[in-house]
């Protein structure tokens, strides 16, 4: 049985990379993992191994995303009255289109960390939908840039600004608004942009002044993440983290199956990875954690710090709250879960007991999410240093690559090429 399950595995991930070696359509990739099978570049610098460099305007902390001939990124100006997307040529580097979509009168705030283009847009042929959360939503034609429809009544405060990137389901695009003032799951008709489902989170965390009364805005309600499509135990599960709950539903119908509530965490940021029958997510700021946690049957909840025996089919496999991320999400291959914490330190999980394999110490600040290509774990700083490592049982620095500025974009892969966005530039890396 053990071995059914590996081949399993390993079929599966052998399919779901199979369009890896053409085109990146979402955040973290065509399996919304950060899985590759390419044999990208390992050692290059500003001078080596770079096939072009481009200069991209605004600020923004989106990650590229590619089909076919085209490179696309949203941006926005630093103070959030104009958003932006750009189209690059993916074989010279050339900006071949530099659109603004919105124009916004009044900003919401952003927080001096975030940026108000942090939302990665989600590509298929012809299409390309851009979201910026509340200030508004577009699909355009990726041959001519029309603007297909667009949406900007989707009320929310953001708080801290935007974070969370869409995602498509068959006919849906689908996206989630944690706000301090609201928090729901939406799904559009991803042809015509009107509303098929809203779902309302189901808890409601509030953020007490300390008289017990709710404040107006605050953390509590407030999350970054991004929704995530899987098959669990043959039934297909829209897995969505809120600010301090993680919920599944029916992604047809926005129904919710099934909740984990972790009350000491606020403000989840990233995307689960799921295999084995778990789903591993880390739960945010404060006290975080990361849980592997066995999807239940529809009603069921569970308190992920509570010690009560549980008597439900949903659990919490095991958890663990050392070098836990907060901002880059989880990578899973084979057994070994990774990660990389905010402050620059790297663990292997064996992903079914949640011990320990390996843990060092890179160095460096972290927010842009890993990536595992052809066995190699690619590490993205804040301070522009790229480091390479072995996606092995035991650590192994292969590699380390300093560039001229910062990355809190996560990485693309397209064929053999490595995909970089900095603070101020778009790379394309190959050998």
């Amino acid at each position: 049985m053990k071995h059914a399950v590996k081949w399993f595995v390993l079929m599966a991930f052998g399919a779901s990379a199979a369009g890896i070696v053409d085109n990146w359509p979402q955040f973290r990739g065509p399996g919304g993992d950060g899985l590759s099978t390419a044999r990208i570049p390992l050692k290059w610098s500003e001078t080596n191994g770079v096939r072009w460099k481009t200069a991209v305007h605004g600020k923004a902390w989106s990650s590229p995303v590619i089909w076919g001939d085209q490179v696309w990124v949203s941006t926005a100006t630093e103070n959030g009255h104009e958003l932006s997307v750009l189209c690059l040529d993916r074989n010279s580097g050339k900006i071949i289109r530099d659109q603004k979509l919105f124009d916004v009168e009044k900003p919401q705030f952003c927080h001096a960390f975030n940026s108000y283009a942090s939302p990665t847009p989600v590509i298929e042929d012809g299409r390309i939908y851009v979201t910026f959360g509340a200030p508004g939503t577009s699909c355009l034609d990726t041959a001519s840039g029309k603007i297909l429809w667009e949406r900007r009544d989707i009320q929310c405060n953001h708080y801290r600004s935007a974070g969370s990137s869409p995602i498509l389901e068959g006919n849906l695009l689908i996206m989630n608004f944690d706000g301090s003032d609201q928090q729901f799951v939406l799904a559009l008709d991803k042809n015509t942009g009107k509303t098929q489902w809203r779902t309302e989170r189901s808890v409601d965390h509030k953020d007490l002044l300390p008289d017990g009364k709710p404040r107006a805005e605050g953390d509590f309600r407030k999350a970054f993440a991004t929704p995530h499509v899987a098959e669990l135990a043959g039934v297909r599960t829209l897995l969505s983290q809120g600010a301090k709950a993680f919920y599944a539903y029916e992604p047809k119908s926005g129904h919710e199956l099934w909740r984990v509530e972790e009350s000491t965490s606020h403000s989840g940021g990233t995307r689960p990875v799921v295999g084995h029958g778990m789903v591993y997510f880390p739960t945010g700021w404060s006290t975080g954690f990361i849980l592997a946690v066995r999807p239940g049957n529809a009603g069921e909840a569970v308190d992920a710090n509570s010690d009560a025996p549980v008597s439900t089919r949903l659990k919490v496999a095991w958890k663990v709250k050392r070098n836990v991320p907060k901002k880059p999400a989880l990578t899973l291959q084979g057994n070994q879960l990774f990660g990389m914490d905010d402050n620059g330190v790297a663990t292997s999980w064996d992903a079914e007991s949640g011990n320990v394999l390996w843990s060092e110490r890179i160095g460096g600040n972290y927010s842009a999410s890993p990536i595992i290509a052809a066995g190699r774990l690619y590490f993205c700083s804040e301070e522009g240093k790229v480091t390479v490592v072995s996606a092995g049982p035991k650590f192994e620095k292969l590699a380390e690559n300093q560039m001229d500025d910062g990355f809190m974009a996560s990485p693309a892969v397209a064929d053999k090429a490595l995909y970089l966005r900095s603070k101020s530039h778009l790379y394309r890396i190959e050998d």
